[in-house]
């Protein structure tokens, strides 16, 4: 099913983690204590590994009910709110900026498994250049193969993100 934006790999960029610290202030203000930690997670957030150039962030809470209670306010500073977008243990809000798609916010509860898993994967990536090499040319590959379908991209990614985080450690 073509999304309307093409997908597009972009080189790292180091604004991405600029974006990310500006708009994390912007989630504060808009939350309040509704959302207790934000975590910049996915390619953007692992220095020199190409990605699409939209910030991903993680936005951790005490419950989905909380995460639910949060939209409202974020949709007031242009956040779109998608509801939990087919993954029940996540809320799932967009922003664009000059019709541009520029972030993904993932409001999801502390300490369960979508926040756990994440984090993990972001961290392996870091850690692992070798890993996140690999990770990249599946990307340029997917990509090319599934260029106006961000839902089968991204489905493509899976068996590969799955692999890489049944191994790694969870952490809180």
């Amino acid at each position: 099913m073509p999304s309307g934006e093409p997908i597009v790999i972009a080189a790292y960029d180091p604004a991405w983690a600029a974006r990310f610290a500006a708009e994390r202030a912007r989630i504060e203000a808009a939350a309040g204590a509704l959302v207790l930690v934000i975590e910049h997670v996915g390619s953007t957030a692992v220095p020199g590994l190409a990605a699409k150039p939209i910030v991903e962030i993680l936005g951790a809470c005490a419950s989905l009910a909380d995460a639910e209670r949060a939209a409202p306010a974020l949709e007031r500073d242009d956040w779109v709110y998608r509801g939990d977008g087919t993954i029940p243990d996540r809320r799932y809000l967009v922003k664009h900026v000059d019709g541009v798609r520029m972030f993904h916010l993932h409001l999801c509860v502390l300490g369960g498994e979508f926040w756990q898993r994440h984090l993990a994967f972001r961290d392996m990536l870091r850690a692992r250049p070798e890993l996140a090499a690999v990770y990249a040319a599946l990307k340029h590959e997917l990509a090319a193969r599934h260029r106006d379908d961000r839902v089968a991209y991204t489905d493509a990614k899976t068996a590969f993100i799955v692999a890489a985080t049944s191994a790694a450690p969870h952490r809180a």
